[in-house]
């Protein structure tokens, strides 16, 4: 914040106002000064702020949140506040105008709680590596019920159900099972389509424990598979493996997406890998970094990362293996152990 020139920050983003207070509430907002963090609520928190909050003043709003922050701005003289832009509707902004007029200058603070939320420390990152045992296990348990003639949407809803069972606060994400030509979608939605002998099945599933998330793909075969789609297997598999090995701390994460791509592209597939090989992961299932073409971010360790390369054929159907991977001191280490030999399932 000294080094943009922001004196104060509010922050409107849920997420990033857990990350900094431990409040897990629907509404709130927050001040980030140099000697203070304040927790604004309206009444219905006030007992569950002060009892998530650490280490925070709690401030209860009766007549609204970005009202009682311009009142404290104005009580404090302030002139300069830095705010998340992208976590603000046009409504709220003219709002905030409106309530810190006319002495507060207004500064955009681009993604100033997103770039600490990128590195994860050791407690963290435990989090991630429980969520990714869980994520794992369920997959391992569910993956013996695909078979002909069972629904993508049950086998979607024993997933869920078991992870609640395993003690999640829920599904990352909706849970995706996508079989046939359906699995040619990369974010398909389980539906009624019943699987079939000779099917491609992509599950891709994560939980959330204790707020942070998981992320895990893995595709079987129901069937004898033939020498094409032994060969799409084997190269998605090793592309996921080359990107894998790429992360190391210091490198770009661009060059950890062209592993994967060179890859897939030796084997005359590259054509058919029609997304990103990863982003970030943590208290979203959607966060910085993104390992995609041309970015520049250079890893760090504690970073947590999807490693996801994919291929998806028209009429034939898609393969995608991903894990949820920790960038360590000492190398990279899968948070989502689940076994990838196993696919065949005849």
């Amino acid at each position: 914040m000294d080094g943009r020139g922001l004196p104060v920050l509010l922050v409107t983003s849920l997420t990033n106002i857990f990350y900094l207070t431990g409040f897990r509430g629907s509404a709130g907002a927050a001040l980030v000064g140099p000697s203070e963090l304040l927790l604004f609520v309206d009444p219905r928190y006030t007992l569950q702020a002060q009892e998530e909050a650490c280490g925070v003043e709690v401030i209860v709003a009766k007549r609204g949140l970005l009202r009682a922050v311009g009142a404290w701005l104005r009580k404090r003289d302030a002139r300069r506040m830095g705010y998340e832009a992208a976590h603000l509707t046009c409504a709220e902004f003219g709002r905030l105008v409106s309530d810190t007029r006319p002495r507060v200058k207004l500064t955009p603070a681009g993604g100033m709680i997103e770039e600490l939320r990128a590195v994860k420390d050791e407690e963290e990152v435990a989090r991630i590596r429980q969520a990714g045992r869980l994520t794992a296990e369920v997959f391992e348990e569910v993956r013996g019920q695909a078979r002909a003639g069972v629904s993508e949407a049950d086998l979607a809803a024993e997933i869920e159900y078991r992870m609640r069972k395993k003690g999640a606060e829920g599904a990352a994400f909706e849970t995706i099972v996508a079989s046939g030509t359906r699995g040619a979608f990369p974010h398909a939605r389980a539906s009624r389509k019943l699987l079939e002998e000779n099917d491609l099945v992509i599950f891709d599933l994560g939980a959330i424990l204790s707020g942070y998330a998981a992320d895990m793909t893995r595709t079987v075969y129901l069937g004898e598979p033939g020498r094409k789609v032994r060969s799409l297997y084997q190269a998605v598999a090793g592309a996921q493996q080359s990107a894998v090995e790429a992360l190391r701390e210091g490198t770009k994460a661009g060059d950890v997406d062209a592993a994967a791509r060179r890859f897939l592209k030796a084997r005359g597939v590259g054509r058919f890998f029609t997304h990103s090989t990863g982003h970030g992961v943590g208290l979203e299932i959607h966060e910085a970094p993104r390992l995609g073409r041309g970015e520049k971010v250079r890893l760090r360790a504690g970073f947590v990362v999807t490693v996801e390369p994919g291929v998806y054929l028209e009429g034939l159907g898609g393969i995608r293996i991903e894990d949820t991977v920790l960038v360590g001191v000492d190398g990279p280490e899968i948070l989502t152990p689940a076994a990838k030999d196993n696919w065949v399932l005849s």
